[in-house]
């Protein structure tokens, strides 16, 4: 008689953030519920869903997430679904019993908080925290990443930059040994969508009420118009693939705002585009280490930039061994986001 195989691993997940990136995840989750059963094979129940205008929720048993999703469309209250009350997202984390968080809450470049303490205490409670969160990578990544050592845990982040690209896994999993040493690209789809409509003869103002209107746009678009969104993501990814720790301050930065139709029409007629384009390179005279700027430029044909428009994104990578790796994620939705958490989780419990 063969012996009976052991069970497979199940997971306590939960959802700290319910927006356009948290309901991609759950609606990802119920897709792939099946697939993932058979490889790599575990199970998975949502205990937690907490949300910063709707309410947390919490069932140990386990939660239906496509009861969730309905409630919180219809603009109803998710707490009617939890069986343990509580008050703050702190006492969330601490009480939802979760094996794993996934954090999706509003990033705050200057300091990455809240979700730094967030984060900060899931590890701490034992569970793998994964974020799409770019403001803990900038602010905390040494911390989280030292504590989740000690726990025997994951601090994980690939949504963070070009939503489900695989841009970190890349330089963790597949340029071992090699040295990054400088960076390029566009990482801001708000801004590539504003300046290729645009280029199309609308002005910035039409142009930012398109992007808000199909959801790529904040209501208030200062961070992308600004530059922030870009600077904080050139920090993420100084401070991840080159080591060198470093915030959005130390970013020299100018964004799209004063730019105009006119300036637009002008350089297509020269043969070149306009693009807010990142960049950082290492620079030992440098007090930080590193030289990293964002700021438009008008590109020409010759260059790879040239083509990526809409919504589409580029990271050229640097290094000492492969010369130039570049990589191209095209109109990336929520859903895209969803998968870089998606697959976090997969790589912290393989």
């Amino acid at each position: 008689m063969s012996p009976t195989p052991p069970p497979l691993p199940e997971y306590r997940l939960a959802l700290l953030g319910f927006g356009n990136v948290g309901q991609a995840l759950a609606e990802l989750l119920l897709e792939k519920q099946a697939d993932l059963q058979k490889d790599p094979g575990l199970f998975f129940r949502v205990v937690g869903i907490a949300s910063g205008s709707h309410g947390r929720a919490i069932d140990p048993r386990g939660l239906l997430l496509q009861d969730m999703l309905d409630c919180y469309r219809e603009g109803q209250d998710l707490e009617r679904f939890s069986a343990i009350p509580c008050q703050t997202s702190q006492e969330f984390i601490q009480s939802c019993g979760a094996d794993v968080i996934f954090e999706t809450t509003p990033v705050n470049y200057q300091t990455g908080e809240p979700a730094l303490s967030y984060l900060r205490t899931a590890l701490e409670m034992g569970a793998h925290a994964i974020t799409a969160n770019k403001g803990p990578v900038v602010h905390g990544y040494r911390e989280l990443t030292s504590l989740a050592r000690k726990k025997g845990l994951s601090f994980l982040f690939e949504s963070t930059v070009m939503d489900g690209a695989p841009v970190f896994s890349i330089a963790r999993c597949g340029l071992p040994g090699a040295r990054i040493r400088e960076i390029s690209g566009i990482l801001n789809s708000t801004t590539n969508l504003i300046l290729s409509r645009m280029e199309e003869g609308e002005s910035q103002a039409e142009a930012i009420a398109y992007a808000q209107s199909i959801g790529i746009a904040e209501t208030d678009p200062s961070g992308d118009l600004d530059g922030w969104d870009a600077a904080v993501k050139v920090a993420a990814l100084v401070t991840v693939l080159m080591d060198i720790p470093l915030t959005p301050d130390g970013v020299d930065r100018k964004g799209i705002r004063d730019l105009t139709s006119d300036q637009l029409r002008q350089a297509a007629g020269r043969g070149k585009r306009w693009k807010l384009v990142c960049s950082a390179r290492m620079d030992p005279e440098n007090p930080r280490g590193v030289a990293a700027e964002v700021k438009p430029v008008e590109i020409g044909p010759e260059s790879q930039l040239y083509q990526v428009s809409g919504t589409s994104s580029i990271l050229e990578i640097h290094s000492d061994v492969l010369g130039k790796l570049t990589l191209v994620e095209d109109n990336p939705s929520p859903r895209t986001t969803a998968y870089g958490l998606l697959a976090d989780f997969l790589n912290a419990v393989s």
